[in-house]
């Protein structure tokens, strides 16, 4: 079951919303701005209309894999196969996003508090910067100590190790963009 569990989750976060919003607008998201099938680029490239519906949409993606892997008691482990999905769709040749809106969509579920006080970090940092990836990247940082400092050390032992992982694998998907920033060639919001 929890093979199935997985795969669901895959499968979910494989719907690869930025490039079907993309195309209901004409564009082939591939071939502009970043080249990247997420919300920010879908932003960047056609406007926040259509940005923030592929945040929505993919944030769902999320909600809906936590939701289901919630039927099977594990819904870290759907969350898991919903990122991996969206950052490695089936339909679009193993490509995909970085995975924060699809992680925030699911840790709305399983987390409120400390997820709300991590976007506020996410906005803080957005605000001061304009750089996307370094909010994002310090916003899944914050998860694990914020879930400590709101649920107590004890009751987030449950968290740590599905944070720890989802963290580092956010990260990873900001490979590029922290060589950008390495160079000084990140772009800014």
């Amino acid at each position: 079951m929890l093979l199935i569990t997985f795969v669901l989750g895959y499968l979910l976060g494989s719907i690869p919303f930025g490039v079907l919003v993309a195309k209901a607008h004409g564009v082939c998201i591939f071939d502009v701005g970043s080249g990247n099938p997420g919300a920010t680029n879908v932003l960047r490239s056609i406007g926040k209309r259509a940005g923030y519906a592929v945040f929505i949409l993919d944030a769902t993606k999320g909600m809906l894999a936590v939701a289901l892997g919630a039927f099977w008691n594990a819904p870290y482990l759907t969350l898991l196969g919903a990122l991996l999905g969206h950052s490695y769709s089936l339909w679009i040749h193993f490509k995909g996003g970085k995975g924060v809106a699809t992680l925030i969509g699911g840790l709305f579920l399983l987390m409120p508090l400390p997820l709300l006080s991590g976007l506020l970090v996410w906005f803080v940092l957005f605000k001061l910067l304009r750089y996307v990836s370094v909010a994002s990247i310090c916003f899944v940082m914050s998860l694990l100590p914020l879930c400590c400092l709101f649920y107590g050390v004890e009751a987030s032992r449950y968290h740590a190790l599905p944070l720890l992982f989802l963290t580092l694998f956010v990260i990873l998907r900001h490979k590029s963009n922290l060589i950008r920033l390495w160079r000084g060639e990140e772009n800014r919001f």
